[in-house]
């Protein structure tokens, strides 16, 4: 980009501009209002998104009063899309005229001149300008001037109908978006950063004994967390965004906001985690620092805590608790993450229905792999958690450092006993300070107290325990392990400070060995959750307060963080170091290439192999009821309840090998910007009952959240496209709908990026309907698309009958849904429904061809004229051309935009 100066001439003319740009406009209107109060509401900023409506915000304060050579940043929507123009006020004439000059992104000029004529009581405001340069003088031209055209004359007519009757206030200080500062020298290693490297500076935390509720709530807590994380109050004060992990033992609408209100913040954005989950720390940690990197957030305030002591006191003695609360309709400008049931039906039958019970059937699968008998197993887990007890008793924050002999650590849930679990009943709190590096060096904090955010990482694992492949097992924590070492370039040899999130033994031990750590080296800096104490969601806040320390007296060192929510389901991960990192923070979200192999789950019904167990027990210590999973011939799992007695009278597992899962109902491969999707159902003829719909929901999510994919193909595994929805399933009462994509688990939202159906066979009821859920569709000669609903008295309810309607002839979509009867291939694709057609046994082949040769051209673009395409039949006439441009126009920022491609 580029500003032109022009000379003004000392006396503009009232109407005529000093000089035209390309794609001129010229626009009037009367307003009745002297010309010397319109000239002061013009030439006042605080004014522009009163009359203005390209005025979308100000990335840096605004200027106040217009006067010749003030210059200035504003976000204006060209075609319906944010962008920046830098303004220079080129000339300001009292009562007369103001005339600016800018530039856009691309070296955009755009010049306005509003000029005022008396007329008799009012005054004729008149807007003269223009647009040229980059893109405009390209196809885009007539397109971005219409579009500004517009949008100024909607401008004029808001003018005609302002308030003049009182003077303008002054615009209102906002936030200024941080210049970037040249790069910033790191003393210590002589390494240079970039000024927006996130960096933690001040770590806190409150470990309060005390069950007095005055002030005793998570987020006062937190706040004196904050406050111990640094002398320099300013800091706190300066902070523009605040983040809350939320509470379990009291829940805020918006905990951020009550933390800025205390510290005297005035945030832009307050961050709150999902109500469920210990990997919020370590999500809002990461997502912040991402934030930074782009230069959104200069200062963060992170807090997270827990009264559960201070609560369960004031319900056994009947007080209600007097803590803050918040307005109906209050919500933080943004939540992270989100949650769902956690538990299936089986589960629920069975009595799965606490971390408790599904920790300590993760430890009977990891006894079965490990080979052990009961008794070397409780000796093993009893020494890893003797050795975390040790690093609690040196943590000057922990709940129980030295649990004594009168602790009554009786049997809960076998193999675990009460001090083998989390203890929730802690008030504790933490801290975090969150900023660039630039923040930091501005406000003076001292270096050898920076710690580097090096990357982050987060996954989730199949979401119901009993549907995953391995109980002993989590592929997320793999690939979050990997994710973060691949882009920070260590090894796991290479950190030395760990701290593994630790509610049960089987969380530290799944996670070590996925991350390939031993178990017998030290795994965390805290303590566990049973003896450092378990704050809710908040433990892994206090594993990264406690490496801030750790890594500031050794400031060569690296460490490792990790966080799990829900039954080792939800997963996060953060590489710290107080030496600057090689590469910039990333905050990498792995699950979208992750392989989750699963099993179908059922009630027992039959004999199996039995995989895992536990028993539960009363408070008096005597068993209560037995809970087994067991994999039959066929690779399901069985869940049920059992009598608890044959399982502890001896071991139970035998060395008969489990049976390997059934094949998954969907299988996704991944070539490149080509994601393959396919459904692997061939002996039911790829009906989709409810596992193969969530299956096809989740690939299609992966899908759209890969960065690298851009095209996907629908196919199918053997003969037959798809036969639709299982019948046999929908008679249980098992249908195949999804929460998030509807029927079938695609045809209620398909995405948004390109998906392409390469039909072989049949494409019947259901499966025709999948068919049309995609883009285009690649079919071989001798396939069939039907819709025979109507022949078992029903109508095609995944969208079926309307898209027919929409893609077809009336008369050939009545023919398909009247009669239910198949029509071929090639007559569809001469109607225009199918793409392309190709012999038997070559539709994927095409198909993958034409989504390469699509992907192969800017993913924007391509997004772009879909959403076009697809949403074109909701716009009238009138609207067509401005959502034309609004979509359109997106594309003149972006960094793939090109006039010079033919």
């Amino acid at each position: 980009m580029r500003l032109r100066r022009r000379a003004v001439p000392e006396t503009p003319p009232a109407v005529e501009p000093p000089r035209r740009l390309g794609r001129p406009w010229t626009l009037s209107t009367s307003v009745a209002a002297p010309a010397e109060r319109i000239h002061a509401f013009l030439t006042n900023s605080a004014t522009m998104a009163d009359w203005l409506v390209l005025h979308a915000g100000w990335p840096v304060d605004p200027p106040g009063s217009l006067s010749t050579g003030v210059r200035f940043a504003q976000r204006v929507k060209l075609m319906g899309t944010p962008v920046e123009v830098r303004w220079t006020v080129a000339g300001v004439t009292p009562a007369r005229a103001v005339w600016l000059d800018g530039t856009g992104p691309m070296g955009i000029e755009v010049g306005l001149y509003l000029s005022l004529t008396p007329s008799g009581s009012g005054t004729v405001v008149r807007l003269d300008g223009g647009v040229e340069g980059g893109p405009t003088d390209g196809p885009l031209g007539p397109m971005v001037a219409r579009s500004l055209t517009e949008a100024l004359r909607t401008s004029l007519e808001r003018l005609a109908r302002a308030d003049f009757s009182t003077p303008p206030a002054e615009t209102p200080p906002t936030r200024a978006r941080p210049r970037r500062l040249d790069k910033i020298k790191h003393e210590r290693t002589g390494m240079e950063v970039d000024p927006w490297t996130p960096v933690i500076v001040g770590a806190g935390q409150v470990s309060d004994h005390s069950t007095d509720s005055r002030d005793g709530d998570p987020v006062s807590l937190a706040v004196r967390a904050l406050k111990r994380a640094t002398e320099d109050i300013a800091l706190l004060e300066a902070a523009d965004t605040v983040g809350w992990v939320a509470s379990v033992s009291w829940q805020y609408a918006d905990g951020a906001a009550l933390i800025a209100r205390l510290l005297n913040a005035r945030p832009a954005t307050t961050v709150q985690t999902g109500l469920f989950g210990g990997d919020g720390p370590l999500r809002l940690i990461n997502d912040i620092a991402a934030a930074i990197t782009r230069g959104e957030t200069s200062i963060a305030l992170i807090g997270g805590g827990e009264a559960a002591a201070t609560a369960a006191v004031a319900e056994r003695s009947g007080r209600s608790l007097d803590w803050p609360g918040q307005p109906t309709g209050t919500a933080p400008s943004r939540t992270l993450g989100a949650d769902r049931e956690p538990g299936n039906a089986p589960e629920t039958a069975a009595g799965l229905v606490a971390p408790l019970h599904l920790y300590a059937l993760f430890e009977s699968a990891l006894r079965r792999r490990l080979g052990l008998s009961p008794e070397e197993h409780q000796a093993r887990i009893t020494a890893l958690w003797a050795r975390f007890r040790e690093v609690a008793a040196t943590n000057p924050h922990a709940w129980l450092p030295h649990p004594g002999p009168d602790v009554d650590d009786r049997p809960v849930c076998a193999p675990y006993t009460k001090l083998l679990t989390a203890n929730l009943q802690v008030n504790q709190a933490t801290g975090v300070i969150l900023c660039s590096a630039q923040a930091a060096h501005e406000a003076g904090v001292p270096q050898d107290r920076w710690i580097f955010v090096h990357a982050g990482a987060h996954a989730t694992d199949e979401w119901f325990v009993t549907e995953r492949a391995d109980l002993a097992a989590s592929p997320a924590i793999n690939a979050i392990g990997r994710a973060v070492l691949g882009h920070t370039g260590l090894a796991i040899g290479d950190i030395e400070h760990v701290d593994l999130y630790a509610c049960f033994p089987s969380a530290v031990q799944i996670a070590a060995a996925e991350l390939g750590l031993p178990v017998d080296r030290p795994l965390t800096v805290t303590g566990g959750l049973t003896f450092a104490g378990g704050p809710g969601n908040n433990y892994a806040g206090h594993a990264v307060a406690n490496l801030v320390q750790r890594l500031r007296a050794d400031p060569d060192g690296y460490a490792l963080v990790t966080a799990v929510g829900w039954y080792l389901t939800k997963h996060a991960i953060s590489v710290l170091s107080a030496r600057p990192p090689a590469r910039g923070f990333r905050d990498l979200d792995a699950g979208p290439r992750l392989a989750r192999p699963v099993r179908k789950v059922g009630f027992a019904d039959g004999p199996g192999v039995l995989e895992a167990y536990t028993v539960t027990y009363r408070r008096d210590g005597t068993p209560d009821k037995g809970i087994v999973t067991e994999i039959s011939e066929d690779g399901t799992r069985l869940v049920r309840a059992t009598d608890p007695e044959p399982l502890l009278a001896t071991d139970p597992f035998s060395a008969q090998p489990l049976p390997p899962p059934g094949e998954p109902p969907v299988l996704v491969e991944w070539h490149g910007p080509v994601t393959v999707i396919r459904l692997n159902r061939p002996d039911a003829r790829n009906a989709v009952d409810l596992a193969t719909a969530r299956a096809l929901e989740r690939a299609i999510d992966d899908f759209e959240a890969d960065p690298e994919a851009r095209v996907a193909v629908l196919t199918g595994t053997g003969a037959v496209f798809s036969a639709g929805m299982d019948l046999k399933a929908a008679a249980r009462g098992e249908y195949p709908i999804t929460e998030g994509r509807g029927l079938l688990g695609l045809t209620a939202r398909p995405p948004k990026k390109p998906l392409i159906a390469a039909v072989e066979g049949a494409a019947l009821a259901g499966g025709c309907e999948l068919a049309l859920a995609a883009d285009l569709i690649v079919a071989a000669e001798d396939a069939l698309f039907g819709i025979p609903e109507v022949k078992r008295g029903l109508v095609a309810a995944a969208g079926g009958v309307l898209r027919l309607a929409r893609s077809l002839p009336r008369a050939t979509a009545l023919e398909l849904a009247l009669t239910g009867e198949p029509m071929p291939a090639r007559r569809l694709h001469d109607l225009g429904l199918i793409n392309r057609v190709t012999a038997p046994g070559k539709a994927y082949e095409t198909a993958f061809d034409l989504a390469t040769s699509i992907a192969a051209h800017p993913a924007l673009a391509v997004l772009l004229a879909k959403r076009i395409v697809d949403e074109h039949l909701d716009w009238t006439t009138g609207e067509a051309f401005g959502h034309l441009s609004e979509i359109a126009g997106q594309v003149l920022g972006s960094a793939n935009f090109d006039l010079r491609k033919g």
